[in-house]
């Protein structure tokens, strides 16, 4: 009887990863999502990227940073109707008006599709030192796309205070999820270039109480070499070179990018 119900067990948990793996599917291919960003899918991954950090349709889940909402089109709809989703970033109530302005563009994206109608907004803002998103111990994981290297000017001390927001929003075993632009560890800290050192993160995200529960190569790029002029910013998207050596970069695709699942423990 005992092995009838662990296998009755095991199968009920293999229909719910498959349910939410189409679940998962459905987001990322779904209309809600703007053209140019689908184009990038190539080179974000965004499946493998959340199966990695193991999201669920029915969790809690904090976005920081969330910029023009490239994951808010996916994680919106995903978590909708079981789960909640917070995008921690701008808010109409900063002192900072670039702030206050980004916060309505933010706010108008969502307004203007109702896949995106239950998203939550949550008071994030590094270089005012305010972490207001989400109350101690209620979220199942917390993911940041490629912003470390932004929030790293606002000093080793505010970051430590980062982290550990990040570490208190979190219930006991929770995830915190990061894709950062990565640069090779034979090279110096380069503040100005956009890309960080892996090492830094993992020792920083480790100094508030996280542990590294794994690695994935899913965002890696092995042709880009981290040392163009203009940062990480010469590549595509963004181009910040013009016409200069587009062709080069454009080949080259977007950066090479660390992907780190780190775990609170029980």
């Amino acid at each position: 009887m005992k092995r009838v119900f662990a296998a009755a067990l095991l199968a009920c948990s293999f229909s719910g990863a498959a349910l939410a793996d189409e679940a998962l599917k459905a987001a990322i291919a779904g209309s809600q999502r703007t053209p140019e960003n689908v184009k990038r899918d190539v080179y974000r991954h965004p499946y493998e990227t959340l199966t990695f950090f193991g999201i669920r349709p029915n969790m809690t889940v904090v976005e920081l940073s969330p910029g023009g909402g490239w994951y808010t089109e996916i994680l919106g709809p995903y978590l909708k109707e079981q789960g909640k989703l917070i995008a921690a970033g701008n808010t109409p109530g900063s002192s900072n008006e670039n702030v206050r302005r980004g916060a309505v563009r933010f706010q108008q994206k969502l307004d203007a599709n109702p896949a995106f109608s239950k998203v939550q907004l949550g008071a994030f803002e590094p270089a005012a030192g305010v972490y207001s998103y989400a109350p101690r111990g209620s979220a199942d994981m917390v993911l940041t796309f490629r912003n470390i290297h932004n929030w790293t000017e606002t000093g080793e001390a505010n970051m430590k205070k980062l982290f550990a927001s990040v570490y208190d929003s979190l219930k006991p075993g929770g995830v915190f999820g990061v894709v950062e632009h990565r640069l090779p560890a034979s090279r110096p800290a380069e503040p100005d270039s956009g890309y960080v050192h892996e090492a830094y993160v993992v020792k920083l995200a480790e100094s508030v109480g996280f542990k590294l529960a794994g690695k994935s190569e899913v965002n890696a790029n092995p042709k880009d070499t981290a040392d163009h002029k203009g940062g990480v910013w010469a590549l595509p998207p963004t181009y910040t070179n013009k016409d200069t050596d587009r062709a080069k970069y454009q080949a080259i695709g977007e950066s090479d990018r660390m992907t780190l699942k780190f775990v609170k423990p029980k």
